[in-house]
């Protein structure tokens, strides 16, 4: 598209300067509230609730930014929904206060997933609702014909995926002649998803006097080659601040034994008390094993995944917000872009790849002013790569080992006093049930029963161990299993009945020893492994937790018991034979290199006629020697 042949964008008229004039009101009073909107949008903000603005919202209303092309860096969850949703109001309505009745699109707005699209278009809908502005959603997954005959019935606003937007351009059904702005949405997820022809085609397809506004959490070189491109005298507006995404996220970080995650999260979900949270799985597979679990231990949850219809996740998201649902389980790329309201809680089951999906998963809460938890599972075998992606995300969690059933039952007594239950006011009929119950039964034997009552609401806690903060990453690796040192070694030897008749071998036996002590890998030190049995030595820093671990039944039916006089043989490694790695070649047990005796000349074995030349025929030439070796050889 050729730059130079745009006209001027259309401004903001005698809004620009109300919203200039208050601002400066505003910022030398220090109040932080929505500068002057027209009078719909002033009243839809009010019916919300909407009082201070985020820095996006006040960025993108400041005078310089009026009539303008803007490049906006915005963490998902800063309210960029509502600020572009205004910062555009003047463009198409101009000093008008309601759309007219031909319904012809004005704006566009590009977001990368069908889930967001759909959350655009219900945020619009409010914000838009006394302009009698007609909004549409054109996403893939949905029925593209009855997207036709919306499209032909008019609509004001569109708001679709980059796939199902351009396919409606090329069929000619959307017309985008009288187009005066357009949005990009999380600029740079789109480039990501592979969608980048899918954009230019559409921008190129648009009039060039269109005002065009780029949304991105980040701003890598492709996003900034697309702004130069389809964009003009643009502004450039940072309103992702490092600390700043974080403000309303309270960050924990859980460590974990490596085979109670699914336990950590049932007592996480029990120890937080949030109206909605999501639970992040990093496969498929995974999410419908741990949903699975979540439906056994009576949680009412759904989950999300590539493989769901459109309508199945509509049906999931749609539980989550009428609150027939409270938890979700997702993987990254079904969450994208999904606003759940009143999510307070996010868990990380499995580890995020890096910081950046750390922060994109934790977004989902402390959204618009709200509080926050995200909680990340951490198994100590994991905790150097979670805390290299803690400090690149400039977070600083709270550590701290699982939730106990302890802690989960004494926080449950307390809830228990405030719930509805108790506080709510009786009835005359209720109390002379209860005056009657009374007569029959001793007090403590009702209140026993209210508290089986309420605990039957509950999903029970799970036991789980705290594995402790394990070794720090940056000490000095163990010396290697087997070798010898003069030095005692801080290990506990234990046995199990089973050895190489069982086919034992260290590749299983190290992942079933760690799951079944509730130990990792540096914590195990040498393995013994005979025809019968197999002795391992176990660090005496976790000898406590790996025996009484080890005490609970296990599906394995492998015994695992503390050798007798196991400290005494972990003071001297030669109580057990150790055989070296590589033998002499000829079986002869070669000497010391300490034992043999250096050789001076004087040492050096005299041969008769040593020194002396040989005379000529005492002997076979060199060259006949060398030949006949040779000979040999072969």
């Amino acid at each position: 598209m050729n730059c130079s042949m745009r006209r001027p964008a259309c401004g903001i008229h005698g809004h620009g300067v109300q919203f200039a004039r208050l601002n400066s009101v505003r910022k030398a009073t220090n109040q932080l509230a929505f500068p002057l909107t027209p009078a719909p949008f002033a009243r839809a903000l009010t019916e919300r609730k909407y009082e201070d603005p985020t820095p996006v919202q006040l960025a993108v209303l400041e005078a310089k930014a009026e009539g303008r092309d803007l490049v906006v860096s915005a963490q998902t969850g800063s309210g960029k929904t509502v600020a572009y949703g205004l910062a555009i109001t003047a463009t198409l309505l101009g000093e008008a206060e309601r759309f007219s009745p031909e319904a012809s699109p004005v704006a566009l707005i590009v977001a990368p997933t069908r889930e967001l699209a759909m959350q655009v278009e219900r945020e619009l809908e409010w914000l838009y609702h006394y302009t009698g502005a007609r909004i549409l959603s054109c996403v893939g997954g949905m029925d593209p014909k009855r997207e036709r005959r919306r499209l032909s019935d008019g609509a004001h606003i569109i708001v679709g995926t980059p796939g199902r937007l351009r396919d409606h351009l090329e069929r000619g059904v959307l017309n985008i002649t009288d187009l005066k702005a357009v949005v990009l949405d999380e600029a740079d997820e789109m480039l990501d998803l592979g969608f980048r022809e899918d954009l230019e085609f559409i921008l190129e397809a648009t009039p060039a006097e269109r005002r065009t506004l780029l949304f991105s959490a980040t701003m890598p070189k492709t996003i900034a080659n697309l702004a130069k491109r389809y964009q003009r005298n643009a502004l450039r507006i940072e309103a992702s601040g490092g600390e700043r995404a974080h403000a309303d996220i309270e960050y924990r970080a859980i460590r974990v034994a490596p085979n109670e995650v699914e336990h950590a999260v049932v007592n996480v979900l029990r120890f937080v008390e949030a109206q909605s949270t999501i639970v992040f799985c990093n496969t498929r597979d995974h999410v419908r094993h741990l949903h699975a679990t979540l439906l056994e231990r009576g949680f009412a949850a759904v989950y999300l995944s590539g493989e769901l219809s459109q309508g199945e996740r509509n049906h999931a998201l749609q539980a989550l917000r009428d609150g027939r649902a409270r938890v979700c389980v997702a993987t990254d790329v079904a969450a994208r872009g999904i606003d759940l309201p009143n999510l307070g809680l996010v868990i990380h089951a499995d580890l995020p790849n890096d910081a950046e999906i750390l922060q994109h998963r934790s977004g989902r809460t402390g959204r618009a002013g709200k509080k926050g938890v995200s909680v990340v599972l951490i198994p100590l075998s994991r905790r150097r790569k979670a805390e290299q992606m803690l400090s690149a995300a400039k977070v600083k969690p709270q550590w701290s080992g699982p939730p106990s059933a302890d802690d989960i039952r004494k926080l449950d007594q307390q809830r228990m006093l405030q719930d509805p239950l108790l506080t709510e006011i009786s009835s005359e009929e209720e109390l002379e049930m209860a005056r009657s119950v009374l007569a029959m039964r001793a007090p403590e034997e009702i209140a026993a029963a209210l508290v089986r009552v309420y605990r039957a609401r509950l999903p029970a806690a799970e036991d789980v161990f705290d594995p402790g903060p394990g070794r720090d990453f940056r000490e000095a690796k163990p010396a290697r299993r087997g070798a010898h040192s003069s030095e005692p070694r801080n290990f506990t030897w234990f046995r199990l009945d089973i050895g190489r008749k069982n086919n034992a071998d260290p590749k299983w036996l190290l992942p079933m020893i760690c799951r079944r002590g509730k130990v990792v890998k540096a914590d195990i030190g040498a393995i013994r492994i005979t025809d019968n049995e197999t002795r391992f030595e176990i660090a005496n820093a976790v000898v406590e937790r790996f025996t009484i671990a080890c005490l609970v039944a296990d599906d394995e039916d492998v015994k695992i018991e503390l050798l007798k006089g196991g400290h005494e043989a972990s003071k001297s490694p030669r109580n057990f034979e150790h055989k070296p790695k590589f033998k002499p070649r000829h079986g002869a047990e070669k000497p010391r290199y300490e034992d043999r005796k250096p050789h001076g000349d004087a040492d050096r074995p005299k041969f008769e006629g040593a020194g002396k030349p040989r005379a000529e025929g005492d002997g076979p030439d060199f060259k006949e020697k060398k030949a006949a070796w040779k000979k040999k050889k072969r």
